[in-house]
Parts: structure tokens; sequence; C-alpha cells
């Protein structure tokens, strides 16, 4: 390997405040990491561009095509033997690539990440089981949500949690941070840019698991997610339920999936009328309507220029 090859290529997507990438960028600079590192932030076609930077790699999306796409345009320019793959809206310690490495090293070839928390110190939900008909149902019931933090339902919703400081194999790792080889990357064609936004990382590693790349999480190592930066809250349920219903598409279950939804839509009716009737403010013919049309939503078409086979 030449000496002016970097070991990690970070991949930056953004899109909507440019303030936030460089943040991360100067977080990535500020690192004490002896590893040579390369930033490359890819603008996915943003409507506030994200400017020219010395020591920074632009790549500049002539569409946007959702996280995925630009992870996969910022991997095709990428020089480094390792990918990290950033949210816009993490910070970083001045030591986490170092820390990263050294733990992942043995781990290799893995896709491997921190714990992540919210700017209140919440833990968030990293390490995952593979999504199952059984976690939506738990996870979109309305009279559960109060058990939320219980550890049955974490346990119930396919969330892994640390049971130590060792590195605890996991079926997937939220995306805020992720680290892999790129070449194990590249083999399996990187992201399936189906997927606008949400579910592109579990597909990802689940591809790469059947290749033998397993998922590790790294509880000493953490990185704080602000989360929820770049569009609102209906419009990011909205591409969650259709990025839930093309995994099962892609992967199977689909059909119990659909079921499931329109179930919980009726219990969830009958749980709201009672909360109605006892003076909470929800709207249960609202949102049984909503959840009856989210079970019907199709699959994220394929992206244009791929040809069906």
């Amino acid at each position: 390997m030449p000496a002016d090859t970097p070991r990690v290529s970070a991949i930056i997507p953004h899109y909507g405040d440019p303030a936030l990438a460089q943040q991360v960028v100067a977080d990535l600079h500020d690192q004490t990491s002896g590893h040579l590192l390369e930033v490359i932030v890819v603008d996915d076609c943003s409507p506030t561009e994200f400017p020219d930077q010395s020591e920074v790699v632009v790549v500049r999306r002539q569409d946007n095509g959702g996280f995925g796409a630009a992870v996969n345009s910022g991997a095709a320019v990428a020089r480094g033997e390792l990918l990290m793959v950033l949210n816009s809206d993490v910070r970083l310690s001045h030591d986490l690539v170092a820390r990263l490495v050294e733990q992942a090293t043995p781990l290799m070839p893995a896709v491997v990440g921190p714990r992540t928390t919210t700017p209140a110190g919440a833990e968030e939900p990293t390490g995952r089981r593979f999504p199952t008909t059984h976690h939506w149902v738990i996870e979109r019931l309305v009279a559960l949500q109060k058990f939320s933090e219980q550890g049955w339902y974490q346990r119930a919703t396919g969330r892994v949690r640390p049971r130590d400081p060792h590195p605890r194999k996991v079926d997937w790792l939220q995306g805020s941070l992720l680290l892999l080889p790129a070449n194990a990357f590249r083999a399996v064609d990187g992201f399936d840019e189906r997927f606008y936004l949400y579910s592109e990382e579990v597909d990802l590693q689940r591809r790469l698991s059947d290749v033998g790349v397993s998922a590790w999480l790294l509880p000493t190592v953490s990185v704080e997610h602000e989360g929820g930066s770049s569009t609102d809250f209906d419009r990011s349920n909205e591409w969650l339920v259709r990025s839930r219903i093309t995994y099962a598409d892609k992967w199977g279950g689909l059909r119990s999936l659909r079921h499931a939804m329109r179930a919980v839509a009726v219990v969830n009716f009958a749980t709201r009328s009672v909360q109605r009737v006892a003076g909470r403010p929800t709207a249960p013919r609202v949102a049984w309507r909503r959840e009856m049309r989210a079970a019907s939503t199709p699959p994220w078409p394929s992206p244009p220029d791929v040809e069906e086979t």
C-alpha cells in the first residue's frame, strides 16, 4: 500500500443545513488518530450546497437519491482500506477514530459501530436483530409504547444492549456511524439504492452476513447522535414504513407484515377510542385510516437507471 494511501475514508452524506456536515468534518480533522484519514462529503443535490473546503473531497450528485445512493457515490472515489459511514448529525470525540480502528482490527472482516447516545445522554438502540413481523407489531401497538424502556420490550423489538465492555455480535447496527472494509462493501455492490431512507443499512448488513462479514457493537466507544435533522416526522414515518415493506418484499414476509399492519390498525383504533373517552387528545378514525393506508404501501421502486432482471 503506498505511504500516502489513507487507512480510513470517512463518507458523510449531506442534505440540508451544511453546518451539520461541517461540524462532523471539523471533528474528523481534530482526530488524534495516527491513521491517515480521507474525508469525503457527498452533496446529495442539497438545496443548500456544501461549500468547497480544503482537505475535503466533495462529491456533487446531480439528483437526490437518498442516504444509500449518496454513500455509494462517496465509496466510488474512496481510497481507504476501511470505509467509515457517518450521518451528518453525529458528534465525535477527538480519539474516536483511533479507538474505533483499534478495537475493530481483530474483528475484521466485519461491520463495527459504537454505542450511540442522544444529546441528553439517553442510549439509542444501536445493536439489533434482523427485522421480523413480530418486532413491527410490538413497536406499533399504541398500548405497549409506554413500556418502550423496559427490558422485555427492548428484546421483543429486536434491540440488543451490551452486557459487558466486550464487543457484542449483533445482526445489524444502526447506521449513524459504521466502519467496514471497503472491499467487502464493494463485493456486495454497496447499498441497495431502492431504499431511499431507512432499512438500507439493515439490507446491506444482511447481505454482508451472507458472505461471512458479521456486525459487532463496541460498547466502550460512543458517539452523540442528534437525529431527525433532515426531514419532518410525517415524511420520515412514511419513508420508514415504505422501507420496511421494501425489506420484507426483498427478504420475505411481506404478506404476513401487511396482515399484521392491518391487525395493529384495528387494535390501535380500539385503544385510541378508549383513550378518547378518557379525555386524552387523540383522533382514532384519522389514525386508523392512516395506518390502513400504510398497510397497502408499495415497495420502493428500483431506480430508473437499474435494469430489471
